[in-house]
């Protein structure tokens, strides 16, 4: 009897099911504030801190292995770990000091995370709602752009799941720091349409990281004038040079130099636009710049009056719509009207004229007075 009531308990505890507690999964976040800005520098060690053992970020990693785990994981956070893994540099005079701790971390990671779950967030975890609100496309773009990145640092397979719910906090990006957001996106979007390569697309990603709610007022304003700075410098990349030309023709081909410091072939129009009609001049259509090159273009103008004119070369795309920021020319036309050239020219002639008649009239009355 008593036999049977022991494998009557047995079977009941087995097949009674598991509290709540132990059947749901646990969900670990791996998300922080920005640490590296848009030029490649990170602002200061403070990651490194993070990601030691007793660190905020090495707490949640270094523990036992477990299979009931959910790993909510920022891409954007863990590309800063694999940059500071590396010979990374600091925005400060300090050494470096966290390569070591961010290798460690990176494979107590991969360890931790093998036999779990793993959700990648978007790019930079940005607000969602303001980006929605913002940039809609981009948003698209964060996620998908996260979920590879997240794939190649962990070698392995994550889910992305964009209606899951998982980002969480709101930005207090102010409506200033979110216009100088919006053109930045712009401008590189425009420019990625000519030149698309892994810089730019890069740099386009990683500007969803300023929508992140982990940053405080210093670091949002910190970090919106690096991104400037670091659009400001993919811009110039391809760009015509700006320069001061005389004319003293009616007629006159001026020497326009145009740069591509991209690593590919780019095909682009230009278009020329005088601020007033005192000079007229050429626009060009399917320039073609190789890979790493200046091109010098001659740019026919015409002089319809006398005076300044400034012009603007704006690179564009086959649409007509702006790559990079226009290259200001400065045009002085100096020439004469021949009309006027022949008036003077004449009257000039006519003046030396009655001067050799005068002198020959007081040649001839002074040899009279002589006799």
């Amino acid at each position: 009897m008593r036999k049977l009531l022991s494998v009557f308990l047995t079977l009941f505890f087995l097949s009674a099911p598991l509290p709540f507690a132990s059947a749901e999964s646990v969900i670990v976040r791996i998300t922080s504030t920005l640490h590296q800005n848009f030029t490649g520098e990170f602002r200061n060690d403070d990651l490194a801190q993070e990601l030691t053992p007793s660190g905020r970020l090495g707490l949640l990693v270094f523990t036992p292995l477990s299979t009931s785990k959910i790993w909510v994981i920022d891409p954007a956070l863990i590309d800063e770990v694999v940059a500071m893994s590396g010979d990374y540099k600091l925005a400060t005079d300090a050494a470096p000091a966290g390569k070591e701790i961010a290798t460690a971390w990176l494979a107590q990671l991969k360890k931790n995370t093998a036999a779990n779950d793993v959700v990648a967030l978007a790019y930079g975890n940005p607000d969602v709602v303001m980006a929605k609100r913002l940039a809609p496309g981009e948003l698209k773009i964060y996620y998908s752009y996260g979920k590879m990145a997240l794939e190649i640092a962990l070698g392995r397979v994550v889910r992305s799941e964009p209606n899951g719910g998982w980002s969480k906090g709101s930005s207090k990006l102010s409506p200033l720091l979110r216009k100088s957001f919006g053109d930045d996106r712009k401008n590189l979007t425009r420019l990625s349409k000519v030149v698309n390569v892994p810089d730019v697309v890069q740099l386009r990603v990683r500007l969803g990281r300023l929508l992140s709610s982990s940053l405080d007022a210093e670091s949002r304003a910190y970090f919106s004038f690096n991104a400037k700075t670091a659009v400001d410098a993919q811009l110039h990349r391809l760009r015509v040079n700006s320069g001061k030309y005389r004319l003293t023709t009616e007629k006159a081909v001026l020497p326009v130099t145009v740069i591509n410091d991209f690593p590919i072939d780019v095909t682009v129009d230009i278009q020329m636009l005088a601020m007033n009609t005192r000079i007229i001049v050429d626009s060009f259509t399917g320039v073609k710049l190789a890979a790493n090159s200046k091109r010098q273009l001659e740019l026919n103008a015409f002089v319809i009056a006398p005076g300044q004119t400034i012009v603007f070369a704006q690179i564009v795309d086959s649409e007509g719509s702006d790559v990079a920021p226009a290259a200001v020319l400065a045009l002085n036309a100096t020439v004469i009207d021949p009309r006027l050239t022949w008036f003077t020219t004449g009257a000039a002639i006519l003046l030396l004229l009655a001067a050799i008649a005068q002198s020959v009239r007081r040649v001839r009355k002074g040899r009279q007075s002589e006799i």
